[in-house]
């Protein structure tokens, strides 16, 4: 016979069971969303917080969110690019619902490693139809689509900018990738011919290179630094931002995120947007649209942001005209 304490004990046991059993069959039935990308948000030094929070955001606009429907996969290359192919091969194994694919690389990776596995990029420094990684912007075809930037315009507005900040411009440094960033390089040294303006490329792989890199332009004798955009110049902002104040170089990024690391300015695209539309894709194709068929998107809109307190650190007096301009001037 039952008594009342077994008869409560069963009870409570039964009641806190159920939605225990009810989150064990959320978690089994959640789509897996890789990432794969050259830093994850737990490594050191980590990605933008805001850009992964925006893409985040974009997923729960349609209706997933990490822990109730959605897991995440994260492989990281740790500042490594030459270690996509293996992790993008890894991932293909283990077959997620989506790859979200952060990079030129790491993209060029997952597309090698799988020809079915829905991939959701954002790469912002090639042109996906020129490379043949979608048959075009309107109707990619194949299993890959996203954010792309390709506006390699963008850079030349650079050069401009800082001609405006240092009126006797005769020498820049470009710190990049040769083969990620040529579009980029090759715009800039459009807009810099017409400006009678030198360049020279500052090869950027990874941290290692940094001193280097800035060494090289300060025995140029550059006068000011653009820094192209990639994963790694994402990740290293910081660094970048004390290596650039150190040698006493202006330097202009394409993203806002340089600049509160402590970059003098930036004209370019909204990056946590770009991150929170790659996420409402991924939530399409989760929900059944297949990759093919969503369009390529572009950003439309550009924003000029400048640090102040970079500026007078040095020793830079931004000409009242830029400061009309700026979308934003951070003290």
């Amino acid at each position: 016979m039952m008594d009342r304490r077994t008869f409560l004990c069963g009870l409570t046991l039964g009641t806190l069971s159920a939605p225990l059993a009810a989150e064990a069959q959320q978690a089994q039935n959640a789509f897996r969303v890789a990432q794969l990308a050259i830093a994850a948000p737990t490594d050191i030094p980590p990605p933008p917080p805001a850009n992964w929070e925006g893409f985040v955001r974009g997923l729960r606009e349609v209706g997933y969110v990490e822990g109730e429907n959605l897991a995440f996969i994260h492989r990281s290359a740790k500042g490594q690019p030459e270690l996509f192919p293996a992790l993008a091969a890894d991932l293909a194994r283990l077959g997620p619902d989506v790859i979200f694919a952060r990079g030129p690389e790491a993209l060029r990776a997952a597309k090698n490693a799988t020809r079915t596995i829905p991939i959701v990029a954002i790469d912002l420094e090639t042109d996906p139809v020129v490379t043949g990684v979608v048959a075009s912007w309107a109707r990619p075809g194949g299993n890959v689509t996203g954010v792309f930037l390709d506006l390699a315009e963008l850079t030349g507005k650079h050069v401009e900018l800082l001609r405006e900040i240092v009126p006797r411009l005769s020498r820049i440094g470009v710190l990049g990738e040769p083969v990620s960033n040529a579009s980029q390089l090759r715009a800039v040294k459009a807009a810099a011919g017409t400006l009678a303006v030198q360049t020279r490329m500052l090869e950027f792989r990874g941290l290692k290179d940094l001193d280097r890199a800035f060494r090289s332009a300060t025995a140029w004798r550059s006068e000011a630094v653009i820094v192209l955009s990639s994963p790694l110049t994402t990740t290293y902002r910081k660094e970048i931002a004390d290596f650039a104040a150190t040698q006493r170089l202006p330097a202009i990024y394409l993203y806002r995120v340089n600049v509160d690391a402590g970059g003098l300015m930036s004209y370019g695209p909204n990056l946590p947007d770009m991150f929170r539309r790659c996420g409402v894709y991924v939530g399409k194709i989760l929900g059944g649209a297949r990759p093919g068929d969503l369009p390529i998107e572009r950003p439309t809109r550009f924003e000029l942001v400048i640090n102040l307190k970079a500026a007078k650190t040095l020793g830079v007096t931004i000409p009242p005209s830029v400061l009309l301009r700026a979308d934003q001037a951070i003290e």
